[in-house]
C-alpha cells in the first residue's frame, strides 16, 4: 500500500509516538507519524496514507483552531486535546476541588477560544451530606459571572440527559482532578463504551484501554467528547494579565473604566476593577482568586 493515496482522518487516541486515526468511514487505523508532521494530539484533524492493513503513516496535520494544555509544577506546557469547542469542568464534593481550580480551568478554555462549562458530579453525595446550599453558594460567582454550571449523578443518572444536550454538537473535552468520576460520566453517556473500548483495543493493539490515555468518542445523540485523565493540578503556563483577565468576564467588564489601559488591578490607582470589589459589584471571592492567579503565573513569565 505504499502507493496509496492520502485521505483525511482525525486523531481519536494517542498513544506516545503513534495514534489511532478515524476515516470517514469510521475505520481506525493505528499511524506513526512524519518527523514534519507531529507532533500529534487527540483531535487532530489529519492527512495520512495506509502503509498496511489497518496502519498507516499521518503525512500531515490540518491547521488547528485551538490546543488545550496544562503546565506541570516546573510550568512546562503538555499539550492535551486540539480542536476543542467547549471544556466541560468536572468538579465533586470528593475529592474536594482546591480553591483556584475551576478559575485555572476557566482561564485555560478562554485561552483556547472554547466555550466554558463548569459540572459538579456526585451531586447524591452533595444531598446526601445536606450540602445543596453551600455548593449553590459557592458556585454563584460563577453563575453571575455568565458561566453555565450544572449539577449531575453519574451513579444515579441525575443530570446526565441535560449534560448529554449540553453536548448534542461540536468536540467536548472533560477536565478535572483525578477522582471526581469523568470516567464514570464518559459511561453514562456512552452505553456502548465496553464495546468502544474493545474496537480501540483492538486497532491500537495495546492489549487493554486505560484512562491514562486521552480519547474521543462519538456521541449517540450527536457531537464528539474528549475524555482526559485526571490529575492532581492542573497548572497554567506563562501568562500575561490580559490572559488571565480572560477568565474573569465580570474583571473584564469593570476593567474599560480603569485610568490605566494596562492596568493589573492590583495596585494602581483610579483601578475601577478594585473598586468594583469593594462595592460588590466583583464578588470578593473572584477578585482574590484572579490576583492570586495572576501572581502565580507572573512567576513564570
Amino acid at each position: 500500500m505504499s502507493g496509496a493515496a492520502q485521505r483525511p482522518g482525525r486523531v481519536v487516541a494517542h498513544y506516545g509516538r503513534s495514534a489511532l486515526v478515524e476515516d470517514e468511514a469510521g475505520a481506525l487505523s493505528l499511524c506513526t507519524w512524519r518527523r514534519r508532521a507531529g507532533p500529534v494530539y487527540c483531535g487532530d484533524r489529519v492527512r495520512w496514507r495506509p502503509t498496511a492493513p489497518g496502519q498507516g503513516v499521518i503525512e500531515a496535520v490540518e491547521p488547528r483552531r485551538n490546543l488545550l494544555s496544562r503546565a506541570d509544577a516546573r510550568g512546562r506546557l503538555h499539550p492535551t486535546a486540539a480542536n476543542v469547542d467547549r471544556v466541560v469542568v468536572v468538579v465533586a464534593p470528593r475529592p474536594e476541588p482546591g480553591g483556584l481550580t475551576i478559575d485555572r480551568y476557566l482561564v485555560a478554555a478562554a485561552q483556547a477560544g472554547a466555550e466554558p462549562l463548569i459540572l459538579v458530579n456526585k451531586w447524591d453525595l452533595v444531598e446526601a451530606a445536606g450540602a445543596a446550599d453551600a455548593w449553590a453558594e459557592r458556585l454563584a460567582p460563577y453563575r453571575r459571572a455568565g458561566f453555565p454550571v450544572l449539577t449531575a449523578s453519574a451513579h444515579t443518572g441525575r443530570g446526565v440527559d441535560a449534560l448529554r444536550r449540553a453536548l448534542a454538537a461540536g468536540t467536548a473535552i472533560l477536565v478535572g482532578q483525578s477522582g471526581v468520576g469523568k470516567s464514570s460520566l464518559v459511561k453514562a453517556l456512552l452505553p456502548d463504551l465496553s464495546v468502544r473500548i474493545g474496537a480501540l483495543s483492538q486497532a491500537s493493539g495495546q492489549g487493554r484501554h486505560t484512562t491514562t490515555t486521552t480519547t474521543l468518542y462519538h456521541l449517540p445523540e450527536g457531537g464528539d467528547l474528549i475524555d482526559s485523565p485526571g490529575v492532581r493540578e492542573f497548572g497554567l503556563g506563562p501568562l500575561e494579565p490580559r490572559a488571565v483577565q480572560a477568565g474573569f468576564p465580570e474583571i473584564r467588564a469593570e476593567a474599560a473604566g480603569c485610568r490605566f489601559a494596562d492596568c493589573t488591578h492590583t495596585v494602581e490607582p483610579g483601578c475601577a476593577v478594585r473598586a468594583a470589589a469593594e462595592a460588590g459589584r466583583v464578588p470578593r471571592v473572584r477578585y482574590e482568586a484572579y490576583r492570586r492567579l495572576l501572581a502565580q503565573v507572573a512567576g513564570r513569565n
